[in-house]
């Protein structure tokens, strides 16, 4: 389950399926990637085929990423079995 976000953006498209906020050619695969990670359980849940999940180095607690497009990426922590402070960045 995703418990919260840092990117107001990725919040709405969550709840609503829009969000002018997130340039829309991401919203398709940003939405199945959150989709995913509210089912995800464990970080390693979203290492599917495509989507380059890794941990991010010198964080405490650990983010992840998975690629969106380019240099963009869908980043997050886990608490226990939720995801949480989920954010869309350009982090390269």
């Amino acid at each position: 389950m995703i418990v919260s976000f840092k990117n107001k953006g990725l919040a709405e498209l969550f709840a609503t399926a829009r969000s002018a906020k997130i340039p829309r050619p991401f919203h398709g695969r940003i939405s199945r990637q959150l989709s995913a990670l509210g089912d995800a359980s464990v970080p390693s849940d979203m290492d599917i085929p495509g989507w380059g999940f890794h941990a991010l180095k010198g964080f405490k607690p650990i983010r992840y990423a998975v690629s969106v497009n380019g240099p963009w990426r869908l980043t997050f922590e886990f608490d226990g079995p939720d995801a949480c402070r989920v954010d869309f960045e350009q982090y390269h």
